[in-house]
């Protein structure tokens, strides 16, 4: 089966939910399509949506709420549909 790691595209602080307030864009075990909004990337406060590239399950979300992410590091997994 194959997976997609999704990775952060630059540096900065991950967010799983569009505001502290409202419930997180997806849940591990969720089904997601091609360009569904997984989370946030805040740099210098500007948001930018963090999207899954391929249809399948969330398996793992590596990254917690809130964490500074680097450049190229793995956010979360997404397992292929079959």
């Amino acid at each position: 089966m194959a997976q997609q790691d999704i990775q952060a595209p630059f540096p900065g602080v991950f967010y799983r939910r569009p505001a502290p307030d409202k419930p997180v864009f997806v849940e591990e075990g969720q089904r997601v399509e091609v360009g569904t909004v997984i989370g946030l990337i805040e740099v210098m406060k500007q948001f930018f949506e963090l999207r899954a590239e391929m249809a399948g399950t969330v398996s793992a979300f590596l990254i917690a709420e809130e964490t500074v992410v680097e450049a190229g590091q793995t956010v979360a997994t997404v397992e292929a549909s079959s």
